[in-house]
């Protein structure tokens, strides 16, 4: 099974026979490179042309951070999977309005539905989300007779604020009260995890388009633009509420998360490194961890359901199968 590397010691990647060599200056590790999916880099890393050829021959992509955690750009090797009429079929359901519209729906639909389940799950067990619930219920039935992209973002981001409020209910906890959202930069320690689990989530979905057909610069909810990538934005609205957010209820709730993994440094507020390292264990553990996926009649774990859910959409794209974006049930 293939793994992702996460740097944060400053060192360098190197080549060693069929190996991945992380020099640092505390030791040298060795991993076979079948078994690397990707590499996130988080620290001052040099590679040299020739470990980017070899992760280009092994497909290995290399994702890099800022000083902040924030996402600066990827070594995205030459795609060996893309086809022609795949393309063609991703600009065509761009170009025609009512193609891109129909799948922009199932994306934000999606996304409001999985809010909501996770809303359910926390309501179940007492919290008073009552409110948001019903707030985010009536926007999502407005989204199937949205008559452009930019009401069906203005309806998902007014109901994601509905449900960023809902967090100081399910969280309950001083240092973690949700204001305001706050991105670039965050300026509050709940912003900055709410940013950090969004963009370790687009960069896994980044990592799995690769293995696949599918162009991520051709999104269709998301603009596709000058932007580099934006599939990857369309499809990570369906997950960030059942990976990122629970990882973050789950952290701040059991106290693992708590004031002192974070810096304030002018307004801005950062997760500190080893905050960065908790997190991405839990992550890490919850894209491993699988459930029963009634359709399919066996366990799947998150990690495999990205995947799928790209898979669903080339079919959707050639006419195979009609889109519907994967719901959880818990």
């Amino acid at each position: 099974m293939q793994k992702t590397l996460y740097l944060f010691q400053s060192g360098r990647l190197k080549r060693k026979g069929n190996t991945i060599c992380v020099d640092t200056e505390e030791a040298k590790r060795y991993f076979p490179v079948t078994g690397v999916r990707d590499i996130f880099i988080f620290s001052e890393v040099d590679v040299n042309k020739k470990f980017l050829e070899f992760a280009h021959e092994n497909e290995v992509i290399l994702h890099f951070f800022g000083y902040h955690g924030q996402y600066v750009g990827s070594f995205y090797p030459r795609e060996h999977y893309n086809s022609g009429y795949m393309i063609l079929k991703q600009a065509e359901h761009y170009l025609d309005f009512k193609k891109r519209i129909q799948l922009s729906k199932q994306f934000v639909g999606g996304a409001l539905a999985n809010i909501q389940q996770v809303l359910r799950y926390y309501q179940n067990r007492g919290k008073d989300v009552q409110k948001q619930l019903s707030a985010i219920a009536n926007l999502s039935q407005k989204c199937a007779d949205s008559r452009s992209i930019e009401e069906l973002m203005a309806l998902e981001g007014n109901a994601r604020t509905h449900y960023y409020t809902s967090f100081n209910q399910i969280i309950g906890e001083e240092d973690f009260q949700y204001r305001s959202r706050s991105k670039r930069p965050p300026k509050d320690p709940l912003n900055a995890i709410i940013s950090f689990g969004n963009t370790l989530v687009y960069m896994k979905v980044l990592t799995e388009i690769y293995k696949t057909h599918l162009d991520p610069r051709i999104g269709f909810l998301h603009a596709t633009n000058f932007r580099r990538f934006t599939l990857n934005l369309d499809i990570a609205e369906i997950f960030k509420p059942i990976i990122a957010d629970r990882i973050l209820f789950s952290l701040v709730g059991k106290k693992i998360l708590s004031k002192k993994n974070f810096e304030q440094r002018g307004g801005i507020t950062l997760l500190k490194e080893q905050g960065r390292k908790l997190y991405i264990q839990e992550f890490e553990e919850k894209l491993a961890s699988t459930f029963y996926h009634r359709r399919l009649k066996r366990n799947v774990s998150y990690q495999t359901l990205i995947r799928m859910e790209i898979y669903k959409l080339e079919k959707h794209l050639i006419g195979e199968q009609p889109y519907r974006p994967f719901v959880t049930r818990w």
